[in-house]
């Protein structure tokens, strides 16, 4: 049991792996469930955030990027599974449409073909609207009727931390469970990556982009995230229904393993940013190795510092 690791169940750097992997869980559901229709609405995903829609660029952000948006999608999944065997059974378009808000609910961070000033990452503060607002005009390209436009709105608005849930005017109280669900997949999907740490220090760079003067320094960012694993299991218990314990009941069907490996990888992850950080005499980020992404932070400073010294 100790070597099973949430990462190790799926290629999670495949978007290809997440979606056969997606199907095979989708089968657990209602059997009018139509893999063909959430396969494209995958494919179309992909697609744009490669940068294959004519008047859209590719995903430019490093921490809120493709593979975040497919971590969130089989997040939300498997939410969906566990849902099902604890006697929640959402009809095929609840579930559609749960799973499309899922594939576009950062898709406010991607730029307009005419828009070459910066990166996506100064949209942060407003990237839930556009998110909004690029799923009212682009639905149809996702399998989704117009009369569905409402329900998918709501849920993408629920990933918003800072929104008050109960201003959301969600269509009725299926949708109001979907809609935190998605928010739960969404944070789960985050913090259980297992780069989620390094990525940490990406995260900096957008929210420097997006003025937002919350850190001083990637360190900061890392001291203070600390704190936001509390908030976020404060948030699970007291604005999204606990549907976070929904996973453990998938994995039971899933993989035998009677344990949510999400919030074991949540655990790990805090018990090492912890570890790290308590180490006065080290750089914590001499710490982080996995997928050399703090070279590849490195190099951006580099190029940031680089890039002001020249204006």
């Amino acid at each position: 049991m100790a070597e099973i690791q949430l990462a190790n169940l799926v290629h999670m750097e495949s978007p290809q792996a997440v979606l056969d992997e997606a199907i095979i869980v989708v089968e657990y559901l209602s059997p009018d469930m139509d893999p063909v229709a959430i396969r494209s609405a995958f494919n179309q995903t992909v697609s744009l955030y490669q940068g294959d829609w004519e008047d859209i660029q590719g995903c430019n952000t490093d921490y809120h990027d493709l593979k975040h948006v497919t971590d969130c999608f089989l997040a939300m999944v498997r939410l969906f599974h566990g849902a099902w065997e604890t006697g929640i059974h959402l009809s095929s378009r609840q579930v559609h449409q749960g799973l499309v808000a899922a594939l576009l609910h950062d898709s406010g961070y991607l730029q307009n073909s005419e828009d070459t000033e910066g990166t996506g990452a100064k949209y942060t503060s407003c990237h839930v609207r556009r998110s909004m607002d690029f799923l009212q005009k682009h639905f149809a390209a996702f399998g989704l009727q117009e009369s569905e436009i409402h329900a998918c709105i709501s849920m993408i608005h629920c990933t918003d931390l800072n929104c008050d849930l109960a201003s959301v005017p969600f269509p009725d109280k299926t949708i109001e469970q979907v809609g935190k669900m998605l928010a739960t997949a969404d944070i789960l999907a985050q913090m259980a990556d297992r780069t989620y740490l390094e990525k940490l220090l990406f995260l900096f760079y957008e929210l420097n982009e997006a003025r937002i003067d919350d850190y001083e320094d990637e360190l900061d960012l890392m001291h203070q995230s600390k704190d936001f694993f509390i908030r976020m299991a404060d948030r699970f218990e007291t604005q999204l229904s606990s549907s976070n314990r929904l996973m453990v009941h998938h994995f039971k069907v899933r993989w035998k393993i009677d344990e949510d490996l999400y919030q074991r990888a949540i655990d790990n992850q805090q018990a090492y940013l912890t570890k790290i950080l308590s180490a006065v005499s080290d750089d914590p980020r001499d710490r982080l190795r996995r997928s050399r992404v703090v070279e590849a932070v490195k190099k951006k400073a580099q190029l940031m510092t680089s890039n002001n010294g020249c204006r």
